[in-house]
């Protein structure tokens, strides 16, 4: 199912684009710094092809509203936030893979082995030098937008993703779209093996958790626009859950957080992002 536009959305909820205020105009505002070719994939939903990173995948995501954590979730999902993003961005359709990883950064960490598993063992400092070096790489062949860059998503941009327009505890059945400790045999499996949300994305649920950019905090409340988290902290925002966690954890508003430290049930997403 392709992701609905900003102004679709507005008119399901019966607000006009000017009724919006910042909300369409930034977004066109956005889209106009992005070259050509990017600019016509944001527009009519095409995914953008890393080729030379193991074709790595990024589906583009618009501006847009929603409501963060749960009213009536863990302490650290509330209180439930209003977040609105006002630029596009894209997110890789998968978890970045071993073959992926390795065709940048010549290694592979991995405890469980094979091309097409999540990387996992990496560090968060580890996966922002991955995301360094493919913005380095796309800069120099002339493939990197102005004003982007390749990067870990926010926590905000993450759940945002995860949730595909949904509400509920998932963004659809969860063994239909996830591996996790009742379903995945002790171990990782293959991305894009499961169901993907509304959206495109696969193994937002499950598989394995994933690196944010933010550090960890709690949530204001109220409203905030482009949510970056907290400013400073002594740990970082891991989403998803894992091959490992029970259900509860791989709900769309869980979160958890560690410091730099790798673990075979933590990997990340690679995101096209506006620089801060």
């Amino acid at each position: 199912m392709q992701q609905p536009t900003l102004t679709t959305r507005l008119r399901r909820r019966g607000r006009s684009p000017a009724a919006a205020g910042l909300g369409l105009g930034l977004l066109i505002t956005a889209l106009g710094l992005l070259p050509a070719h990017l600019r016509a994939e944001a527009i009519e939903g095409k995914p953008v092809t890393l080729q030379e990173v193991g074709n790595l995948k990024l589906r583009p995501i618009a501006a847009g509203n929603f409501l963060m954590g749960r009213t009536q979730g863990d302490r650290g999902e509330k209180p439930a936030t209003g977040v609105t993003l006002t630029q596009p961005y894209w997110l890789g359709a998968t978890e970045v893979t071993q073959g992926q990883w390795s065709a940048v950064m010549g290694n592979n960490p991995s405890h469980f082995k094979g091309s097409n598993l999540p990387v996992e063992s990496v560090t968060y400092s580890d996966a922002l030098e991955f995301c360094r070096k493919v913005t380095e790489r796309e800069r120099a062949a002339g493939r990197l937008p102005a004003g982007y860059e390749y990067t870990l998503p926010s926590e905000a941009q993450w759940e945002y993703a995860c949730r595909a327009g949904s509400t509920g505890d998932y963004a659809g059945d969860l063994d239909a779209m996830g591996w996790y400790s009742r379903n995945s045999g002790g171990k990782t499996h293959e991305v894009g093996g499961k169901q993907a949300n509304a959206w495109g994305f696969y193994d937002m649920h499950g598989n394995v958790w994933e690196w944010c950019l933010d550090w960890y905090g709690n949530y204001p409340g109220g409203h905030e626009t482009d949510r970056r988290g907290a400013p400073s902290g002594t740990s970082r925002v891991n989403r998803g859950g894992s091959w490992l966690d029970l259900a509860s954890s791989c709900r769309s508003a869980y979160r958890r957080h560690s410091p730099s430290l790798s673990n075979l049930s933590l990997g990340f997403r690679l995101a096209l992002s506006p620089v801060p």
